[in-house]
């Protein structure tokens, strides 16, 4: 099958296309059958054979991508732009059977010791003639140990 796409030429940052014609096996730099145009990214000129693209087309020789969008803006040819394709990156995630496994050493668990909270009755304040009976405040029980230490050590 044949087809119509760029052949990179020029140096290093001064790229410079020609629009060839050539077998899709090929590489773009080899034989190709015949030369159908130019472009320059640079300047943006553009010089293509017109008559012998659109006979190449009658043919059956396919149209790259890109050198498609541009016989389209140079209005060669009558198609809507192909929009440009990136490859989405490959997220490899490891299922959890297929996670490697690891034997983890077996950590005595330390019992959690709850300390009793007393409930504290929220009043109003826009109600000042009712007396209300002082709020007692619980200490913890870590404090009362902390005293004990204390005065052990003194």
């Amino acid at each position: 099958m044949l087809a119509i796409r760029f052949n990179r030429t020029g140096k290093r940052n001064q790229a410079h296309f020609r629009i060839v014609l050539q077998e899709h096996t090929k590489a773009p730099g080899k034989r190709h059958i015949e030369i159908l145009g130019s472009y320059d990214p640079h300047k943006k000129t553009t010089i293509l054979k017109k008559e012998r693209i659109l006979y190449w087309i009658g043919q059956g020789a396919q149209v790259s991508p890109v050198v498609s969008n541009l016989l389209v803006r140079e209005g060669v040819i009558q198609a809507k732009k192909i929009a440009k394709r990136m490859p989405r990156p490959v997220v490899k995630e490891v299922a959890p059977a297929e996670a490697p496994v690891t034997e983890t050493p077996v950590v005595a668990e330390v019992p959690v010791v709850e300390t009793p909270v007393a409930p504290v009755e929220i009043v109003p304040e826009a109600t000042p003639a009712v007396e209300t009976a002082p709020v007692v405040e619980a200490t913890p029980v870590v404090a009362e140990e902390k005293v004990v230490e204390t005065e052990a050590k003194a």
